[in-house]
């Protein structure tokens, strides 16, 4: 296979945020411009790194798996927080310089890098581990289409980015609010019917759920297609029906001492005492929906919810075509990476998706083929090397030749090809 690979190149303007803690100030923009042959395989990274070594040493950023899978490059780019990682130059506008600054809502250590401690404090204080109601000796068994798993979703997927915390406003007027991403840890938890802390935990996080305003801005931002705002919700619902149908003690009703009580005996030696303090106007408000609506309002209100925020989200996609690119734009026996970009409806609400796939196109117009660029083994983003003439999962060293079979490495499976068609010489696939 004849894999070009000659690209004109683009200079591009890199504005980025810069702080020493040694120095006096707030911080200040250094601009930098670095030449880039290939957008749509450059990532932001790529940039900072280049920028690093071959222009300011000093330039300080965080990143460690470069595939998008531990969450440790997340920054606000172009004003819109996500992954240096995951994010291509040839996404951003062109006729733009690409700006880039910390997270919003963390202490900044230096330049991109922000201090997370804040962040994983609150985490850990909405319980974010798993207790089981019995223990068994035997490896549970989970159905990928039982009715908790389709509920629960993406939710577990979240990778600690911090950047659904950076994206919220009510962080910023809430010191006492868990964010996002503890809610959406405590959600999938709580909807577990294996987990044995439901109460404890419904008490430690219900009241920051009533600190969520629903602008979705968590819901955009999630470079892992999380929306938090539903498993917010949801928690709320969770509330309403359990109180309403009387099978759990709710955490309004618990007295002082039953819940010192219950938070002197924690697993695992944790501490239960709440960091999110819950204010009588709070806790007044809380009551008078419970009890002033009534039981049946307060179904009512929980199957809007549920039907609001749930339902539409578990409910299966309808598979679509997407136009990729004219047939004419495809090289022949070349492999062309191209992004498609689609929308997604979680819930009631509609999210943009940008995801590269990699094409093959030989003389034959019936002969293309087009490869999902993530990986098989755990998710990672697969690129085509030109020099192995294989293509190739960066983090876990999983390789596949030309056919898309497994050459190396752990992926247990080829990787999954996109149905296609050819329409007025136009290629499109299909997606759910």
């Amino acid at each position: 296979m004849n894999i070009s690979k000659h690209h004109p190149l683009h200079t591009r303007t890199i504005k980025i945020f810069r702080y020493d803690p040694c120095v006096n100030g707030e911080g200040h923009f250094d601009r930098f411009e670095t030449e880039i042959a290939d957008e749509t395989k450059t990532t932001i990274l790529d940039v900072l790194i280049r920028i690093q070594k071959e222009q300011d040493p000093s330039l300080s950023f965080r990143y460690a798996c470069r595939v998008n899978m531990c969450g440790s490059c997340g920054m606000v780019i172009n004003g819109r927080e996500g992954l240096a990682c995951k994010t291509n130059v040839a996404d951003l506008p062109k006729d733009k310089e690409i700006t880039l600054r910390p997270l919003n809502h963390f202490p900044v250590v230096k330049d991109l890098v922000v201090d997370m401690d804040p962040f994983f404090k609150k985490y850990e204080a909405s319980m974010p581990y798993f207790d089981p109601t019995e223990d068994l000796t035997e490896p549970a068994i989970i159905r990928p289409d039982s009715k908790e798993r389709r509920i629960i979703g993406l939710a577990t997927e979240c990778i600690q980015c911090g950047c659904c915390v950076s994206s919220c406003t009510m962080v910023n007027y809430h010191d006492s609010y868990a964010g996002p991403a503890a809610l959406n840890r405590a959600f999938t938890l709580l909807a577990d019917s294996r987990d044995g802390l439901y109460d404890l935990r419904m008490n430690q996080v219900l009241q920051s759920c009533y600190h969520c305003r629903t602008e979705f801005n968590c819901t955009e931002v999630c470079p892992k297609e999380i929306s938090p705002t539903r498993a917010i919700k949801h928690i709320q619902r969770l509330a309403l029906k359990k109180y309403a149908r009387g099978k759990r003690q709710g955490p309004l009703e618990r007295t002082e001492g039953a819940i010192q009580a219950i938070q002197t005996d924690l697993p695992c030696g944790r501490s239960g005492a709440s960091e999110f303090p819950e204010s009588p106007e709070r806790r007044r408000f809380l009551k008078q929906a419970t009890f002033g609506i009534g039981a049946v309002s307060t179904l009512a209100l929980g199957a809007v919810l549920g039907t609001a925020a749930i339902g539409p989200s578990i409910k299966k996609t309808p598979k679509r075509w997407i136009h990729l690119k004219s047939m004419e734009a495809l090289a022949v026996g070349k492999v062309s990476t191209v992004v498609m970009t689609y929308d997604v409806q979680n819930g009631f609400h509609k999210s943009r998706v940008s995801k590269p796939v990699m094409i093959v196109r030989q003389l034959d117009i019936n002969n293309i083929v087009v490869f999902n660029t993530t990986c098989t083994h755990l998710g990672c983003t697969v690129h085509w090397d030109e020099n192995k003439k294989l293509y190739v999962c960066a983090c876990h060293g999983g390789m596949f030749d030309q056919e898309g079979n497994v050459s190396a490495g752990p992926p247990p499976r080829p990787l999954d090809r996109y149905a296609f068609k050819v329409e007025d010489g136009h290629l499109f696939v299909e997606v759910v």
